[in-house]
């Protein structure tokens, strides 16, 4: 399996590292070997509001030929859902049969068409915005659509990154995960 992991400047650090941790276990745990990741970005110098500087793996690369993509948000998402050329490039995304994202990284899949006729949740304070873009605004941490994933605000990236390592690699790779992170919050069968 091929991901992508898709950076933006002004991106919540959180939002990305709260996935990428328990998805790169996958592989340096050993459970998929063969489980590989690209860090994605539109632009070069990627920070989040506090200064800290990520590097992508690749720039402008088109993203049809992954298997997964996942979206963090931040405050770069509010505009960035307005850019073309950024949209353009997320709907090089496309073909991609699972697309996921956390906080307001939903707008940016909601702005690239994707969240037509879906459910979706994000951050509570981008519900309104939001709603133009889906069939239906949830509450729910965690909005599973089949081939769109989208979790609420922040900390619910770590639970995001946890429930598509269930959908990879299955209920008990998650749960031992789960337990090397001491993450006890997705021990329990609570999503």
């Amino acid at each position: 399996m091929k991901a992508a992991f898709v950076i933006f400047d002004q991106m919540t650090a959180l939002d990305f590292i709260g996935f990428y941790d328990p998805l790169t276990r996958l592989k340096s745990m050993d459970y998929m070997p063969d489980f590989e990741w690209q860090i994605c970005s539109f632009c070069d110098d990627v920070f989040d509001p506090q200064g800290l500087r990520f590097l992508p793996d690749f720039l402008k690369k088109p993203l049809d030929d992954f298997d997964m993509i996942v979206v963090p948000g931040g405050y770069g998402s509010r505009s960035l859902q307005h850019n073309d050329e950024f949209v353009a490039w997320l709907k090089t995304a496309a073909p991609v049969p699972l697309k996921a994202s956390v906080c307001s990284g939903s707008l940016l899949l909601g702005a690239a068409g994707f969240l037509q006729g879906k459910k979706a949740t994000t951050h509570p304070k981008a519900y309104s915005e939001l709603s133009r873009y889906c069939l239906e605004v949830s509450d729910q941490r965690i909005v599973d659509e089949g081939d769109i994933i989208t979790a609420r605000g922040v900390s619910a990236s770590i639970d995001l990154g946890l429930y598509l390592v269930e959908r990879i690699a299955g209920e008990n790779v998650r749960r031992e995960i789960a337990t090397q992170m001491d993450y006890p919050y997705f021990l329990r069968d609570n999503f």
